[in-house]
Protein backbone atom coordinates (compact mmCIF):
# COMPACT_ATOMS: atom_id res chain seq x y z
CA UNK A 1 0.00 0.00 0.00
CA UNK A 2 1.33 3.41 -1.03
CA UNK A 3 2.58 5.80 1.66
CA UNK A 4 2.24 9.43 2.24
CA UNK A 5 5.13 11.91 2.48
CA UNK A 6 5.15 14.92 4.84
CA UNK A 7 7.46 17.86 4.70
CA UNK A 8 7.20 19.79 7.31
CA UNK A 9 8.76 23.44 7.92
CA UNK A 10 12.91 22.11 6.50
CA UNK A 11 15.27 24.66 6.88
CA UNK A 12 18.37 24.17 5.83
CA UNK A 13 21.70 25.85 6.54
CA UNK A 14 25.27 25.13 5.56
CA UNK A 15 27.98 26.59 7.90
CA UNK A 16 27.84 28.31 11.04
CA UNK A 17 26.99 31.80 12.19
CA UNK A 18 27.32 34.78 9.77
CA UNK A 19 28.92 32.81 7.26
CA UNK A 20 25.89 30.44 7.24
CA UNK A 21 24.33 29.80 3.74
CA UNK A 22 20.61 28.94 4.23
CA UNK A 23 19.73 26.53 1.36
CA UNK A 24 15.97 25.20 2.20
CA UNK A 25 13.44 27.89 3.18
CA UNK A 26 10.54 26.75 5.06
CA UNK A 27 9.67 23.77 2.89
CA UNK A 28 5.63 22.38 3.12
CA UNK A 29 4.67 19.81 0.88
CA UNK A 30 2.42 17.08 1.08
CA UNK A 31 2.51 13.87 -1.10
CA UNK A 32 -0.52 12.18 -1.34
CA UNK A 33 -0.06 8.00 -1.27
CA UNK A 34 0.72 6.68 -4.52
CA UNK A 35 1.19 11.12 -5.95
CA UNK A 36 4.07 11.46 -8.39
CA UNK A 37 5.41 14.74 -7.09
CA UNK A 38 8.05 15.90 -9.29
CA UNK A 39 11.09 18.99 -7.55
CA UNK A 40 12.12 21.09 -10.47
CA UNK A 41 14.55 24.22 -10.55
CA UNK A 42 17.91 25.31 -12.07
CA UNK A 43 21.13 23.89 -10.64
CA UNK A 44 21.53 25.16 -6.79
CA UNK A 45 18.48 25.80 -6.36
CA UNK A 46 18.19 23.30 -3.64
CA UNK A 47 16.10 20.20 -4.90
CA UNK A 48 18.81 17.59 -4.63
CA UNK A 49 19.19 19.33 -1.15
CA UNK A 50 15.85 18.49 -0.58
CA UNK A 51 15.76 15.31 -1.97
CA UNK A 52 19.10 14.21 0.48
CA UNK A 53 16.98 14.84 3.40
CA UNK A 54 14.04 13.21 2.72
CA UNK A 55 16.51 9.84 1.94
CA UNK A 56 18.53 10.66 5.23
CA UNK A 57 21.82 11.04 3.47
CA UNK A 58 21.32 14.70 5.04
CA UNK A 59 19.54 16.05 8.39
CA UNK A 60 17.67 19.56 8.07
CA UNK A 61 18.52 22.27 10.25
CA UNK A 62 14.87 22.40 11.41
CA UNK A 63 11.68 20.56 10.20
CA UNK A 64 10.34 17.03 9.96
CA UNK A 65 10.13 14.75 7.33
CA UNK A 66 7.20 12.25 7.86
CA UNK A 67 6.28 8.82 5.62
CA UNK A 68 3.69 7.29 6.55
CA UNK A 69 2.73 9.39 9.35
CA UNK A 70 6.56 8.71 11.01
CA UNK A 71 9.29 10.89 11.98
CA UNK A 72 12.35 9.81 10.03
CA UNK A 73 14.39 12.75 10.74
CA UNK A 74 17.32 11.06 12.28
CA UNK A 75 17.07 7.64 11.16
CA UNK A 76 18.97 6.11 9.15
CA UNK A 77 18.34 5.79 5.21
CA UNK A 78 18.51 1.61 5.49
CA UNK A 79 15.40 1.89 8.01
CA UNK A 80 13.16 4.44 6.07
CA UNK A 81 12.03 1.61 3.62
CA UNK A 82 12.76 3.72 0.69
CA UNK A 83 14.52 3.20 -2.47
CA UNK A 84 16.42 5.58 -4.72
CA UNK A 85 17.56 5.92 -8.74
CA UNK A 86 20.63 7.84 -9.07
CA UNK A 87 21.81 9.79 -12.24
CA UNK A 88 24.67 7.76 -12.48
CA UNK A 89 23.35 3.75 -12.27
CA UNK A 90 25.18 3.41 -9.16
CA UNK A 91 25.24 -0.67 -10.64
CA UNK A 92 27.67 -3.27 -9.59
CA UNK A 93 29.50 -3.81 -12.41
CA UNK A 94 30.99 -7.78 -11.12
CA UNK A 95 27.39 -8.56 -10.56
CA UNK A 96 25.13 -9.89 -13.51
CA UNK A 97 22.40 -8.35 -14.03
CA UNK A 98 19.90 -10.74 -11.71
CA UNK A 99 22.34 -10.17 -9.00
CA UNK A 100 22.39 -6.27 -9.34
CA UNK A 101 18.17 -6.32 -9.04
CA UNK A 102 18.64 -9.03 -6.53
CA UNK A 103 20.97 -7.57 -4.37
CA UNK A 104 18.63 -5.51 -1.64
CA UNK A 105 16.38 -8.58 -1.45
CA UNK A 106 19.47 -10.73 -0.59
CA UNK A 107 20.95 -8.76 1.96
CA UNK A 108 17.18 -8.77 3.90
CA UNK A 109 17.43 -12.70 3.60
CA UNK A 110 15.03 -13.36 1.11
CA UNK A 111 14.81 -17.01 0.25
CA UNK A 112 16.34 -17.99 -2.99
CA UNK A 113 13.10 -19.36 -4.69
CA UNK A 114 11.08 -16.12 -3.74
CA UNK A 115 14.25 -13.96 -4.98
CA UNK A 116 14.18 -15.27 -8.02
CA UNK A 117 10.38 -14.87 -8.74
CA UNK A 118 10.21 -11.24 -7.75
CA UNK A 119 13.33 -10.37 -9.95
CA UNK A 120 11.90 -12.18 -12.77
CA UNK A 121 8.27 -10.22 -12.33
CA UNK A 122 10.56 -7.10 -12.32
CA UNK A 123 12.68 -7.94 -15.15
CA UNK A 124 9.56 -8.90 -17.50
CA UNK A 125 7.65 -5.39 -16.47
CA UNK A 126 10.66 -3.47 -17.41
CA UNK A 127 11.11 -5.55 -20.58
CA UNK A 128 14.87 -6.68 -19.49
CA UNK A 129 14.35 -10.57 -18.82
CA UNK A 130 16.80 -11.37 -22.18
CA UNK A 131 19.95 -9.68 -20.13
CA UNK A 132 19.51 -10.78 -16.89
CA UNK A 133 23.05 -13.11 -17.43
CA UNK A 134 24.94 -9.62 -18.41
CA UNK A 135 27.13 -7.26 -16.42
CA UNK A 136 26.14 -3.62 -16.42
CA UNK A 137 29.55 -3.06 -18.99
CA UNK A 138 27.59 -5.11 -21.69
CA UNK A 139 25.00 -2.91 -21.89
CA UNK A 140 23.30 0.23 -23.18
CA UNK A 141 22.24 3.33 -21.03
CA UNK A 142 19.01 3.05 -21.03
CA UNK A 143 19.37 -0.45 -20.21
CA UNK A 144 21.95 0.23 -17.46
CA UNK A 145 18.94 2.73 -16.25
CA UNK A 146 16.31 -0.26 -16.60
CA UNK A 147 18.44 -2.40 -14.55
CA UNK A 148 18.67 0.53 -11.89
CA UNK A 149 15.14 0.98 -11.37
CA UNK A 150 14.61 -2.61 -11.26
CA UNK A 151 16.92 -2.95 -8.12
CA UNK A 152 14.51 -0.45 -6.42
CA UNK A 153 10.89 -1.87 -8.17
CA UNK A 154 12.08 -5.05 -6.45
CA UNK A 155 12.37 -3.74 -3.25
CA UNK A 156 8.60 -2.73 -3.09
CA UNK A 157 9.49 0.26 -1.00
CA UNK A 158 6.81 3.01 0.53
CA UNK A 159 8.87 5.98 -1.27
CA UNK A 160 10.47 5.89 -4.67
CA UNK A 161 13.37 8.47 -4.82
CA UNK A 162 14.54 9.62 -8.50
CA UNK A 163 17.77 11.92 -8.26
CA UNK A 164 18.11 13.12 -12.05
CA UNK A 165 18.05 9.96 -13.48
CA UNK A 166 17.69 10.76 -17.38
CA UNK A 167 20.28 13.49 -17.48
CA UNK A 168 22.69 11.17 -18.81
CA UNK A 169 20.68 9.68 -21.60
CA UNK A 170 20.59 10.98 -25.27
CA UNK A 171 17.60 12.51 -26.47
CA UNK A 172 15.81 9.76 -27.53
CA UNK A 173 16.53 7.34 -25.02
CA UNK A 174 15.28 10.03 -22.37
CA UNK A 175 11.68 9.51 -23.94
CA UNK A 176 11.53 6.39 -23.80
CA UNK A 177 12.75 5.80 -20.65
CA UNK A 178 10.58 8.88 -19.22
CA UNK A 179 7.39 6.79 -21.01
CA UNK A 180 8.99 3.86 -18.74
CA UNK A 181 9.29 5.64 -15.44
CA UNK A 182 5.53 6.85 -16.01
CA UNK A 183 4.17 3.52 -16.74
CA UNK A 184 5.86 2.09 -14.27
CA UNK A 185 4.47 4.34 -12.04
CA UNK A 186 1.01 3.63 -12.90
CA UNK A 187 1.42 0.05 -12.51
CA UNK A 188 3.03 -0.08 -9.08
CA UNK A 189 1.85 3.07 -7.46
CA UNK A 190 4.30 3.94 -5.00
CA UNK A 191 4.86 7.49 -3.71
CA UNK A 192 7.50 8.82 -5.91
CA UNK A 193 9.67 12.15 -5.31
CA UNK A 194 11.26 13.16 -8.20
CA UNK A 195 14.00 15.95 -9.05
CA UNK A 196 15.29 17.20 -12.43
CA UNK A 197 15.95 20.69 -13.97
CA UNK A 198 14.34 19.56 -17.29
CA UNK A 199 10.46 21.13 -17.28
CA UNK A 200 8.98 18.54 -20.14
CA UNK A 201 10.09 15.94 -17.70
CA UNK A 202 8.36 17.59 -14.95
CA UNK A 203 5.24 18.63 -17.01
CA UNK A 204 4.47 15.23 -18.72
CA UNK A 205 5.97 13.09 -15.47
CA UNK A 206 4.07 14.96 -12.40
CA UNK A 207 1.09 15.05 -10.78
CA UNK A 208 1.97 17.68 -9.01
CA UNK A 209 4.96 20.22 -9.45
CA UNK A 210 7.10 22.64 -6.71
CA UNK A 211 9.11 24.42 -8.53
CA UNK A 212 11.78 25.95 -6.94
CA UNK A 213 14.08 28.91 -7.01
CA UNK A 214 16.72 30.02 -4.00
CA UNK A 215 15.89 27.32 -1.55
CA UNK A 216 12.04 28.30 -1.69
CA UNK A 217 9.03 26.62 -3.47
CA UNK A 218 7.53 29.42 -5.92
CA UNK A 219 4.30 27.08 -6.81
CA UNK A 220 3.25 23.95 -6.09
CA UNK A 221 0.44 22.73 -8.42
CA UNK A 222 -0.68 20.18 -11.08
CA UNK A 223 0.75 20.87 -14.52
CA UNK A 224 -2.49 22.72 -15.40
CA UNK A 225 -2.08 25.19 -13.15
CA UNK A 226 1.99 25.73 -13.26
CA UNK A 227 1.47 26.20 -17.10
CA UNK A 228 -1.80 27.93 -16.87
CA UNK A 229 -1.71 29.86 -13.77
CA UNK A 230 1.69 30.40 -13.16
CA UNK A 231 2.36 31.98 -9.57
CA UNK A 232 4.84 34.69 -10.36
CA UNK A 233 7.06 35.77 -13.67
CA UNK A 234 9.80 32.85 -12.59
CA UNK A 235 7.25 30.28 -13.05
CA UNK A 236 5.85 31.69 -15.99
CA UNK A 237 9.11 32.12 -17.92
CA UNK A 238 10.70 28.91 -16.11
CA UNK A 239 8.23 26.52 -17.35
CA UNK A 240 7.03 26.07 -21.06
CA UNK A 241 9.56 26.00 -24.39
CA UNK A 242 9.65 28.84 -25.80
CA UNK A 243 9.45 31.05 -22.89
CA UNK A 244 6.61 32.89 -21.99
CA UNK A 245 7.04 36.40 -23.33
CA UNK A 246 6.15 39.44 -20.92
CA UNK A 247 5.89 43.10 -21.70
CA UNK A 248 5.78 46.34 -19.81
CA UNK A 249 2.80 48.72 -19.97
CA UNK A 250 -0.20 50.58 -18.32
CA UNK A 251 -3.62 50.33 -18.93
CA UNK A 252 -5.38 53.69 -20.75
CA UNK A 253 -8.34 54.66 -22.34
CA UNK A 254 -9.94 50.91 -22.00
CA UNK A 255 -6.88 49.46 -23.91
CA UNK A 256 -3.33 48.37 -22.80
CA UNK A 257 -0.28 50.40 -24.12
CA UNK A 258 3.26 48.83 -24.81
CA UNK A 259 6.01 50.99 -26.11
CA UNK A 260 4.57 52.15 -29.43
CA UNK A 261 1.20 50.03 -29.72
CA UNK A 262 -2.28 49.55 -27.35
CA UNK A 263 -3.51 46.68 -27.91
CA UNK A 264 -7.54 46.03 -27.02
CA UNK A 265 -6.55 44.10 -23.81
CA UNK A 266 -8.00 45.21 -19.52
CA UNK A 267 -5.31 44.63 -17.78
CA UNK A 268 -7.18 43.84 -13.74
CA UNK A 269 -8.30 46.51 -11.74
CA UNK A 270 -8.56 49.17 -14.77
CA UNK A 271 -5.36 51.19 -14.52
CA UNK A 272 -1.32 51.48 -13.76
CA UNK A 273 1.61 49.89 -14.78
CA UNK A 274 1.43 45.67 -15.41
CA UNK A 275 3.31 42.78 -17.14
CA UNK A 276 1.80 41.50 -19.65
CA UNK A 277 2.61 37.50 -19.94
CA UNK A 278 1.62 35.65 -23.21
CA UNK A 279 2.80 32.08 -24.24
CA UNK A 280 4.28 31.73 -27.74
CA UNK A 281 1.62 29.45 -29.14
CA UNK A 282 -1.07 32.34 -27.64
CA UNK A 283 1.03 35.28 -30.40
CA UNK A 284 -0.51 35.43 -33.58
CA UNK A 285 0.57 36.94 -36.95
CA UNK A 286 -2.20 39.21 -38.11
CA UNK A 287 -1.47 41.36 -41.23
CA UNK A 288 -3.96 44.57 -39.79
CA UNK A 289 -2.69 44.45 -36.52
CA UNK A 290 -1.33 48.11 -35.29
CA UNK A 291 1.24 46.33 -33.02
CA UNK A 292 4.12 45.53 -35.54
CA UNK A 293 7.65 44.28 -35.79
CA UNK A 294 10.20 43.05 -37.98
CA UNK A 295 10.89 38.92 -38.21
CA UNK A 296 14.58 38.49 -37.09
CA UNK A 297 14.50 34.42 -37.05
CA UNK A 298 12.50 31.96 -37.53
CA UNK A 299 13.61 28.54 -36.66
CA UNK A 300 11.17 25.64 -37.86
CA UNK A 301 10.70 22.58 -35.84
CA UNK A 302 8.79 20.32 -37.79
CA UNK A 303 5.24 20.29 -36.26
CA UNK A 304 5.85 24.02 -35.18
CA UNK A 305 7.71 27.05 -36.35
CA UNK A 306 9.54 29.61 -34.23
CA UNK A 307 9.41 32.96 -35.37
CA UNK A 308 11.20 36.12 -33.39
CA UNK A 309 9.74 39.56 -34.00
CA UNK A 310 11.54 43.05 -33.16
CA UNK A 311 8.99 45.19 -31.32
CA UNK A 312 9.26 48.81 -29.98
CA UNK A 313 7.92 47.06 -27.11
CA UNK A 314 11.22 44.46 -26.97
CA UNK A 315 11.70 40.64 -28.94
CA UNK A 316 8.96 38.41 -29.15
CA UNK A 317 8.23 34.38 -29.60
CA UNK A 318 5.75 32.94 -31.29
CA UNK A 319 4.78 29.45 -31.66
CA UNK A 320 3.34 29.17 -35.32
CA UNK A 321 2.27 26.26 -37.68
CA UNK A 322 4.92 24.62 -40.06
CA UNK A 323 3.09 26.33 -42.85
CA UNK A 324 3.99 29.67 -41.90
CA UNK A 325 5.82 31.16 -44.82
CA UNK A 326 7.75 34.65 -43.06
CA UNK A 327 11.34 35.50 -43.79
CA UNK A 328 13.63 37.65 -41.80
CA UNK A 329 13.10 41.06 -42.26
CA UNK A 330 9.13 40.90 -42.97
CA UNK A 331 7.38 43.53 -41.25
CA UNK A 332 4.45 41.63 -39.67
CA UNK A 333 1.66 42.85 -37.34
CA UNK A 334 0.87 40.71 -33.86
CA UNK A 335 -2.24 40.16 -31.71
CA UNK A 336 -2.76 38.87 -28.59
CA UNK A 337 -5.98 36.50 -27.85
CA UNK A 338 -7.51 38.31 -24.33
CA UNK A 339 -8.35 34.96 -22.99
CA UNK A 340 -4.57 34.07 -22.87
CA UNK A 341 -3.32 37.20 -21.36
CA UNK A 342 -1.38 36.38 -17.78
CA UNK A 343 -1.22 39.76 -15.63
CA UNK A 344 1.85 40.57 -13.25
CA UNK A 345 2.15 43.52 -10.74
CA UNK A 346 5.26 45.27 -11.81
CA UNK A 347 6.75 45.21 -8.39
CA UNK A 348 5.98 42.27 -6.90
CA UNK A 349 6.23 39.86 -10.27
CA UNK A 350 3.35 37.99 -8.59
CA UNK A 351 0.24 37.30 -10.87
CA UNK A 352 -2.86 39.22 -10.37
CA UNK A 353 -5.58 38.41 -8.44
Amino acid sequence: MASSLEICGINKRFGKGDKSVEVLQKIDIHVEPGEFLILVGPSGCGKSTLLGIIAGLAEPTEGEIRIAGKNVVGMAPRDRDIAMVFQSYALYPTLSVADNIGFALEMRKMPKAERKKRIDEVAAMLQIGHLLDRRPSQLSGGQRQRVAMGRALARQPQLFLFDEPLSNLDAKLRVEMRAEIKRLHQASGITSVYVTHDQVEAMTLGSRIAVMKGGVVQQLGTPDDIYNRPANTYVATFIGSPTMNLLRGAQMDGQFGVPGALLDLSAPQGGGEWLLGVRPEHLELQDGAAWRGEVSVVEPTGPDTYVMVDTSAGSVTLRTDAQTRVQPGDRVGLSVAPAHAHWFDLRTESRAA
